[in-house]
C-alpha cells in the first residue's frame, strides 16, 4: 500500500520509485486528476529518466479511464508543460524529480492556463482522492494521443523576447544530462549562436554531476568550459530545466538577483511603471533598481507558490527568485528557465560589451548565499537572534517569512526549512568584512544551544 503522505509535497509529488512511487500510484493519481479537474482533456509531459515515460503512460491511462482525452507530449522541460497548458487551455502533468538524484521521480501538476496545483489549491484533495481510489467512469473512457509541442514551445518563447538584432555569440550550455540537452537546439535554432554543448545526453543517472546548478560545485565543468573555448557566456540548466543559472565570460558565476534585475529592467522598458516581483532573500539591489527605473516592486516569502499568486494579484510583469526561477506574466505567470536565458542572450547581443561589464551595475552588494545550519530546535535558536539583535540602534525586523533583520546598511534573513531540522541564513551587506562580521556573528548565535 502507497503512503500517499509521505510522496504529496507541498508543491508537487515526489518519491523513491518504485518503493514510493510506482505505476500504480500513477494511474491513480491520473485518475484523481481527472476528476477533480473534470478536464475533457490533459497534457502529460516526462523527463528523461527510466522511470519517467512508464510513469508519464501510467498518469495518462489514469486519467483517460475517467473519460479525459489525453495528449502525451512524451521528451520535455517543465514550461514546455506550461507552454502546453497555457496555449491549449487544459490541465497538464510533468514527470520528473527536477534535480533530485536519480531514484526518485515525482510529478508536477497545472490546471488550465499553466495555473499551479499545491497544497492550498488541489493537491491535498488529490491525495484524499487518489488514496481512496476513484470509482469507474460510466462513460467510455478517452483517447490517449501522441502529440509533438518541441517546436511550437521554441518559436513561442522567441515570440516573448527580441533576438533580431543580437550579434554573433558562442555560449556554452551544460544540460547536466537533462532536459535542456532536448529543448536547447530547437530553441537556438536559426539564432546567431555558436553552441558549446556539455553533457546533452539524455541521462537520468547523471553521470558527470547532479543536475542542480544552484550548488556551486555543479557548475565547475561549465566554469572551465567557457575559459576554455572562449565563450561569451555560460548557461546551465537543472534537470526538467525550469532553472538558470549564467557563467560570464571570466567563469564567474552570476547571482541570479543580477539576472532578476536584469530582466526586471528589460521589461519595464517594454511596459514602464509595471509591478515586479521578488522574494525576501533576492538582493536589495533589485527593489532599488526596479523602483530606479520607474517600477513598482513587491517583496514576497520564499516559494514559488508565493511568487505566482503575488503576480497573479497584482498583475505583475516579471517576478525572480534567488534559487533560479524567473516567472513571466506573459507566459502564463509561470516560470521559464529558458525565457530567462534568452533575456540574458538578447541584453547581451545588442550591445557590444562583455557580460561582466553589462552586468556590473546590478551587483552592488555583497551576500553570502544560503548556509544551512542543523538545529534541533529552530524556534529556540531564532529567538536566540531575535533577542541578540533586537536592542541595537537602527534594526528593524519582520517575520514574513522566518526573521528579517535589517540595519539599513546590512540585513539578514533567517527560516526555518519546511521538511528539514534547518535554518537557513542569507546574509547581505555593503561589503566583504562586514558580510562576515553579521554572519559569524549569527552563526555563533545558531549553532551554540
Amino acid at each position: 500500500m502507497a503512503d500517499y503522505a509521505k510522496i504529496f509535497k507541498a508543491y508537487d509529488i515526489r518519491g523513491i520509485v518504485p518503493d514510493e512511487l510506482d505505476e500504480t500510484v500513477a494511474g491513480a493519481v491520473g485518475a484523481a486528476f481527472a476528476r477533480m479537474t473534470g478536464a475533457q482533456a490533459i497534457v502529460t509531459v516526462h523527463d528523461m529518466r527510466t522511470s519517467s515515460a512508464p510513469l508519464a503512460e501510467a498518469f495518462g491511462a489514469g486519467a483517460a479511464s475517467q473519460g479525459a482525452d489525453v495528449l502525451s507530449a512524451g521528451l520535455g522541460s517543465t514550461d514546455m508543460l506550461y507552454y502546453a497548458s497555457g496555449s491549449l487551455g487544459i490541465p497538464g502533468a510533468m514527470i520528473t524529480a527536477s534535480h533530485n538524484p536519480a531514484k526518485y521521480n515525482g510529478i508536477k501538476l497545472c490546471r488550465a492556463g499553466a495555473r499551479p496545483v499545491g497544497a492550498e489549491t488541489g493537491l491535498v484533495e488529490l491525495r484524499a482522492m487518489a488514496e481512496a481510489g476513484v470509482p469507474a467512469a460510466q462513460g467510455a473512457p478517452g483517447t490517449i494521443t501522441a502529440r509533438d509541442l518541441l517546436s511550437g514551445y521554441a518559436d513561442h518563447l522567441k515570440t516573448l523576447v527580441d533576438l533580431s538584432a543580437i550579434r554573433p555569440l558562442t555560449v556554452a550550455v551544460d544540460a547536466g544530462n537533462g532536459m535542456a540537452g532536448h529543448t536547447v537546439p530547437k530553441v537556438f535554432e536559426g539564432l546567431p549562436i555558436t553552441l558549446v554543448p556539455l553533457y546533452f545526453e539524455l541521462d537520468g543517472t547523471f553521470p558527470h554531476h547532479e543536475a542542480n546548478p544552484i550548488d556551486p560545485k555543479n557548475l565547475a565543468d561549465l566554469q572551465r568550459a567557457v575559459l576554455s573555448s572562449g565563450a561569451d557566456i555560460g548557461l546551465a540548466f537543472d534537470g526538467d530545466a525550469d532553472r538558470c543559472f549564467v557563467v560570464d565570460e571570466r567563469g564567474e558565476i552570476v547571482s541570479p538577483s543580477v539576472l532578476t534585475a536584469l530582466i526586471a529592467v528589460r521589461e519595464l522598458a517594454r511596459e514602464p511603471g509595471a509591478t515586479i516581483i521578488h522574494n525576501l532573500i533576492t538582493s536589495r539591489a533589485v527593489p532599488e533598481i526596479v523602483s530606479a527605473h520607474g517600477g513598482t516592486p513587491v517583496r514576497t516569502r520564499v516559494g514559488h507558490s508565493f511568487i505566482k499568486a503575488e503576480m497573479a494579484e497584482t498583475g505583475a510583469i516579471f517576478g525572480g527568485e534567488h534559487s533560479g526561477h524567473f516567472y513571466f506574466r506573459d507566459f502564463w505567470f509561470a516560470d521559464s528557465g529558458m525565457l530567462a536565458g534568452l533575456h540574458v542572450l538578447a541584453a547581451l547581443g545588442s550591445q557590444d560589451g562583455p557580460l561582466s561589464s553589462l552586468l556590473s551595475e546590478y551587483a552592488r552588494y555583497h551576500a553570502s548565499g544560503e548556509i544551512n545550519s542543523e538545529v534541533s530546535d529552530q524556534r529556540a535558536a531564532t529567538e536566540r537572534v531575535r533577542a541578540a539583535f533586537a536592542d541595537r540602534d537602527g534594526i528593524t525586523m519582520d517575520e514574513l517569512d522566518g526573521l528579517t533583520v535589517d540595519s539599513g546598511t546590512w540585513w539578514f534573513n533567517l527560516r526555518p526549512s519546511n521538511t528539514e531540522p534547518l535554518l537557513r541564513l542569507n546574509v547581505e551587506a555593503p561589503d566583504e568584512a562586514t558580510l562576515a562580521d553579521i554572519r559569524d556573528q549569527v552563526l555563533r548565535i545558531v549553532r551554540t544551544p
